[in-house]
């Protein structure tokens, strides 16, 4: 397997529904709560592509482009963006679908940095161990 067709399959989408329990005082989804599901679907990615247990070190630059109002449909697609020797950087988007119109547009993006530990919690190479063709 090549190193893209590795990233390909470790792209990870989530989607979920903005309830009112998501959202702030302007009834749009907190930034808190997507910078969570960002989180979490970047987590999830990162772990598809490596296999090894991995930590959040850094979220980079999270542009909230548009508001997203409670009552849509959102789906975060997290892609592997970048690997170092210790640590990997993975790309999100979430994506604004409204309930009773088709299309969607980009909202918010980031990128998030994760760094492979060892049973000791000391940094590993992300690499190591996996077998990929050049």
């Amino acid at each position: 397997m090549t190193l893209e067709e590795k990233i390909d399959q470790s792209e990870t989408r989530v989607c979920t529904t903005v309830f009112p329990f998501l959202t702030n005082h302007h009834d749009t989804l907190f930034g808190g709560k997507a910078m969570a599901i960002m989180d979490e679907v970047s987590f999830m990615a990162a772990t598809r592509f490596c296999r090894k247990t991995l930590v959040t070190v850094s979220s980079d630059k999270i542009n909230f482009e548009k508001a997203i109002p409670s009552g849509s449909i959102i789906e975060a697609i997290a892609r592997v963006d970048s690997i170092g020797r210790t640590s990997l950087k993975v790309k999100v988007e979430i994506y604004l679908e409204k309930m009773d119109e088709e299309g969607r547009e980009l909202a918010i993006q980031g990128m998030f940095t994760f760094v492979a530990l060892d049973q000791n919690k000391q940094p590993i190479p992300v690499l190591e161990g996996l077998a990929l063709d050049e």
